[in-house]
Parts: C-alpha cells; structure tokens; sequence
C-alpha cells in the first residue's frame, strides 16, 4: 500500500518551457520508501523536501548507491506516455545486486511511479523536445563506519521538467578520445548504473570541457585501445554501411536507447554488431571514407550525433561535422513513438 500525503502548497511551474535546461526544476511530490530489518516499508508519496542525513550515513562514506533515468511526455491529445519503464528497473535491480544492495519489487514500484505521474501530469512539459526527467535511486542510509553493505535504505523518486540535454540541443558533439583516465574495468562496476562511476569520469570530463569539448569517449581499462562508451551515453558507428556497437563486456552500461536503437535498426533491415571496436578502427574508416556517421544513445539526449573526434593530438571529422542520415532517423523515429507522433509496435511505451 502506498500512502499519499497531500499538500496545498504547490510550487511555479516555469512560464518558458523553451529554457528548461535539464535538472534545473522539480516537481511538488516524490515517492519515498525505506528498508531495514530485512524489508521495503513506509511507502509514500510525499510533497518533495530535503532530506536530513547524519554525517556517519553510510552512502557518504563507502558510495553505496544507484540510480536510474527515464522519461514521461504528455502529447497534444493529453496522453502521459512513459518510455519503457519496465527496464529501467530490471536494469535497477541488477546494479542492486552488483551494489549488494537489497532488490526491490518492480511491480510495486511502477506501480507506485505511475501513481507519482499522475499526479504530476501538470508538470510534463509539452513543448517540442521537452519531456519530465524521472530519477529513481537507491541510497544506503545506515549511520556507521565500516566498510561493508549497509542494512537499511532509502529509494526514491524524484521528478524534473526538461528540455535538451545538450544546451546545443542537436547539433553534433565533439569528443576527446580518454587515453590516460580509466573510467571502469571489466570485473568492477561499469555495467551497474551506481553512483561512483560518475564520480570517477569527472576529472577527465572537466579536461575535455576546458579545451573545447563536450564529453569524453573512453576506452578499455586494459589496453587502451578498444571504445567503450561516452560520459553519459553507448556509443554507435556507421562504418561503410554496418551499424556498430561496442558489446558488453562487464564495463559498458547496458543502455535502454542503445537496445531500442538495435531492435529498431534490425527490425528495419539494417546490419548491426555488437563487437569488440578499437579506436584504430575508427580512424582508418575515417580516412578511407568509410565512417558513414557516429552517435551516442542515452535517455537524457536520447540521440546525440558526433560530427568530430579528437585522438591523440588530430581532429577526426564524421560525416562532415554533420548528422547523418541513420542518426537523423533514430531520433525521428524513437522520438516520434516516445511522444506518440509515430505508432509503437514493440509496445514499448505505458500509456497513463
């Protein structure tokens, strides 16, 4: 059972849903439920507050904690429409058990988020490329010192209007290839969604930033040669005509719009790996002409196309600095079933 605590005092909605910028705004209510003494209890919806932690909580000490991201639109017929949820907390539950954290009944809490988005369907922004962030998390809030798994948690649910992630919107992304900053091994936490891989692609993040980049492609931990991912996205080639997508190995995030982007691509025709792509491979396409196009998947861009990579000192312009026409499709089309402008014949939207 959940219970609903309801407030009158109601936050400003922001009047330009054209700057929303991305995490800026939260919604008036959250969904909150602990855990201790071997059990999820006290489920609620309660009005959206700071929290009050003491300095010995354990989440601050040893990074016990995951998260998740997903998306809700409200179309023009006033439909709330959420992208495959289902997986986000399959995929919650696996960073659980990798994080030793206990898991959760993903039953109870969609059915606990759907709840949560319908009564804050006023603040689903409408606008085109707008959409309610939805972040589901999981911290341990045991108070004590010693480094082993805490025996009581908070999961929570937080909801946030927003617009593009990039503030660029779709225009493409430069990359600086990592080679010296190691983000995640195979064997470690890379394929869990936990709170201390981001911590740890930081550093070379605010490099990247400062010589004129927007975001870090990494590679492999061991030999520094293979791509793995971007910051905050699974990253796909067009190489002479094949769709390629490093697999998962352990140290990639299994990404939900990298599986949505394969399912729609081979439901379409196209050829698709998941393999292993070294850097080396990149380039040399690059120079014979053969990548086609570049792009990253996620859940906050949703579709981010590359238009140039820098490795080693030399610039390596995709498609000449322009979307291609894959990455163009991908984001009409994912985009366009999300919101409803397109049918969903994989069934992967929820319609409230």
């Amino acid at each position: 059972m959940i219970e609903i605590i309801h407030t009158e005092k109601r936050k400003e909605k922001p009047a330009d849903q054209s700057q929303l910028g991305f995490g800026k705004y939260f919604t008036d209510y959250m969904f909150t439920m602990r855990y201790s003494e071997g059990a999820w209890h006290d489920a609620k919806i309660e009005p959206y507050a700071p929290v009050a932690f003491d300095l010995a909580t354990t989440v601050f000490h040893y990074a016990q904690g995951i998260f998740e991201g997903l998306k809700a639109f409200r179309n023009e017929k006033g439909e709330v429409r959420v992208f495959r949820p289902e997986e986000n907390f399959k995929r919650m539950n696996r960073s659980a058990a990798r994080m030793c954290i206990p898991p959760i009944d993903e039953k109870f809490v969609l059915e606990g988020l759907y709840e949560l988005l319908r009564l804050e369907r006023d603040w689903i922004p409408t606008a085109p490329g707008t959409a309610l962030y939805i972040r589901p998390s999981i911290i341990a809030t045991k108070v004590a010192l010693g480094v082993h798994a805490s025996s009581e948690y908070l999961f929570f649910i937080i909801l946030s209007p927003v617009g593009s992630y990039y503030a660029h919107g779709l225009a493409p992304t430069r990359l600086l290839v990592e080679d010296y900053y190691t983000r995640a091994t195979v064997g470690g936490t890379g394929e869990a969604k936990c709170i201390a891989n981001y911590a740890v692609s930081l550093k070379a993040g605010e490099e990247a930033e400062k010589k004129g980049f927007d975001q870090v492609l990494w590679l492999d931990a061991n030999e520094k040669k293979y791509i793995e991912e971007v910051g905050s996205m699974n990253m796909f080639f067009v190489l002479d005509g094949e769709v390629v997508t490093p697999e998962l190995v352990g140290s990639i995030l299994p990404g939900i719009t990298r599986k949505s982007c394969i399912e729609l691509l081979q439901a379409n025709g196209y050829r698709v790996s998941e393999r292993r792509v070294s850097i080396d491979e990149v380039i040399r396409a690059q120079k014979e002409g053969k990548l086609n196009e570049a792009f990253g998947t996620g859940t906050a861009a949703v579709i981010s196309p590359v238009g140039m990579m820098e490795y080693k000192g030399t610039d390596y312009v995709v498609n000449g600095g322009e979307m291609g026409s894959i990455t163009k499709w991908l984001y009409d089309t994912i985009t366009g079933i999300q919101t409803g402008r397109l049918d969903d014949p994989f069934g992967w939207v929820v319609k409230l």
